[in-house]
Formats: C-alpha cells, sequence, structure tokens
C-alpha cells in the first residue's frame, strides 16, 4: 500500500524534532450540497530542526516514531 502525503502549514515547532502540521481539506457535504472546510492536526518528525511556523510542508506517512508521531517531513517551503 502507497504511504499518503499530505501538505500543510507549520502551526508548532517548540519540541525538539518535532513540528506540528495542520492540514486543511475541503469537500463537497453529501446533503447540503456546500464546500466546507475541515482541518486537522499532525505531529511530524523533523530530524534536523529547519522548519519554523508558517513553513508549508509536505508530509509522509511512516512507522509509529513515538505515542503520537507517525509522520516524518518530506519537504518544505519557507514562507
Amino acid at each position: 500500500m502507497p504511504k499518503r502525503i499530505l501538505q500543510g502549514k507549520v502551526t508548532g515547532d517548540k519540541n525538539e524534532q518535532t513540528i506540528t502540521v495542520l492540514v486543511e481539506r475541503r469537500f463537497k457535504h453529501p446533503v447540503l450540497h456546500k464546500i466546507v472546510r475541515s482541518s486537522k492536526k499532525y505531529r511530524a518528525h523533523d530530524e534536523h530542526n529547519q522548519f519554523k511556523i508558517g513553513d508549508v510542508v509536505r508530509i509522509e506517512e511512516c512507522a509509529p516514531i513515538s505515542k503520537t508521531k507517525r509522520w516524518t517531513v518530506l519537504t518544505g517551503d519557507a514562507s
């Protein structure tokens, strides 16, 4: 099974080697037929502490690193 790749914005970088990424998705509501925004936060492994709050990053699914971390950072565009 392929690994999922998501794109989001860094909202937290206070922990060592960890960032919090806010991923927002848009979908059409099945009954109301309007576009709905839904967001979720993921904790991702940032090996070199190179990403800061506000950066746009791509994260990839991986084996569990800790209790809450199941994602690693692939790339980022410094904003």
